[in-house]
């Protein structure tokens, strides 16, 4: 399997639209949805570029990148979290192995303490206790993947003075949305067969990143309104 492109970034002319990159990959990938291609950013598998209106563009290495993403997920049925690390392995000139189907089903998911997950998001220990102190992440012992990528954010939002006590709210609306998508997928939940909640994992994500969608316009919005 060839190593994940590099993140360069090409000419405008050479960039595509999220129509153009399911027009490209959908033949190999039908289910592939501009929902699913969302999803994917928000793990952090590829960075599109914006426009200055906010549409977000894909270089041909992005499109390579989200091949084989949508690979390694199809043939070998490795968690996202696999994926990114191999991919982030690649950015960084590391030259690993391919990975195969290290068993996404028996192999837990990494777990990080307070001074590696401090390390692994480059984050001063005073941001992760304010965060904690304000509830947008929960104290543990361990911390998930997805802990390293909130703090992550959260180090790149303080650096422009928005603290964790500022995006606390955005805490509680995620958790509003949260239930927006345990209602929509009610009926599924109830069935006890594994179809139904393997429909329903895989339909969840797919509902977060329509409401994301929105939320994102109405923040769009705001901001055009405040920058006219």
């Amino acid at each position: 399997m060839a190593a994940a492109p590099a993140r360069g970034r090409p000419a405008a002319s050479g960039l595509l639209s999220i129509g153009q990159v399911l027009a490209r990959l959908t033949p190999e990938f039908p289910a592939l949805s501009s929902s699913k291609l969302r999803f994917l950013e928000v793990q952090g598998i590829v960075t599109p570029t914006r426009t200055d209106s906010g549409y977000r563009k894909f270089s041909p290495a992005d499109l390579e990148r989200l091949r084989l993403a949508l690979t390694l997920q199809r043939d070998h049925y490795l968690p996202l979290a696999v994926i990114r690390d191999y991919l982030a392995d690649v950015d960084a000139g590391r030259n690993p192995a391919p990975p195969t189907a290290i068993a996404s089903m028996t192999s837990a998911p990494r777990r990080y303490r307070r001074e590696e997950l401090l390390a692994a998001a480059g984050a001063a220990p005073q941001l992760l206790n304010d965060a904690i102190s304000t509830g947008v992440i929960a104290g543990a012992e361990t911390y998930s993947e997805q802990t390293v990528t909130l703090l992550r954010t959260l180090v790149a939002l303080d650096r422009h003075g928005i603290e964790p006590r500022h995006v606390r709210s955005l805490r509680q609306s995620a958790e509003r949305e949260a239930s927006l998508v345990e209602s929509a997928l009610a009926a599924l939940l109830r069935r006890p067969d594994a179809a139904s909640r393997a429909r329903a994992s895989e339909l969840a994500p797919e509902l977060a990143a329509r409401l994301d969608e929105v939320r994102t316009l109405f923040v769009r919005e705001a901001i055009d309104r405040m920058l006219s």
